[in-house]
């Protein structure tokens, strides 16, 4: 987040001052300096924020769930909820690697528009959006690890929001 503020800070003084005389007239060798990087650098350390958050960060506690049918059943049905929810979402994000890695194939031809300015000739359109690929693997795992819990140790009665936890039971397995 460093990163990407300090270039968009970035973008803005270049933007509004290069338009000033002042800079213009006493400060020629700024003129010549291109930051037309700094825009797609903020779009891709924005998608690899994204995709790494989601994959490794935030917790499922974290996301924006629809859970009214899910806390009125019953904990057998939560289990069965739990387990067939998370092999759908597991194989579906499998069953979409290879087409994404067929694209992968193109964009490894496909150079950044002007990434290049700052890291070289070398930077390719697969290299901004491998970060995708990592977390359709990342989120699989949590997903088939999540199913091989419910199946081991069923699900654990949810917390509601208001409710409090008791001490004795943070950090007590399932």
């Amino acid at each position: 987040m460093a990163a990407m503020f300090g270039t968009f800070i970035l973008q803005v003084l270049i933007r509004y001052t290069a338009r000033i005389e002042w800079v213009a007239a006493n400060l020629p060798w700024l003129q010549p300096i291109n930051f037309s990087w700094t825009l797609e650098f903020c779009l891709a350390v924005w998608v690899w924020l994204i995709f790494w958050g989601n994959a490794f960060v935030v917790r499922h506690q974290d996301h924006v769930t629809f859970d009214i049918l899910y806390l009125a059943v019953p904990p057998q049905v939560r289990r069965g909820f739990v387990i067939v929810a998370g092999l759908a979402i597991a194989i579906g994000l499998l069953a979409s690697v290879a087409p994404t890695w067929d694209r992968f194939m193109v964009l490894r031809l496909k150079k950044t528009a002007t990434l290049g300015d700052l890291f070289g000739d070398w930077i390719r359109m697969r290299d901004v959006y491998l970060i995708y690929m990592i977390f359709l693997f990342a989120v699989a795992a949590r997903y088939l690890w999540a199913v091989w819990r419910a199946f081991r140790y069923g699900v654990e009665d949810p917390v509601l929001p208001g409710e409090a936890v008791q001490p004795s039971e943070i950090g007590k397995k399932p």
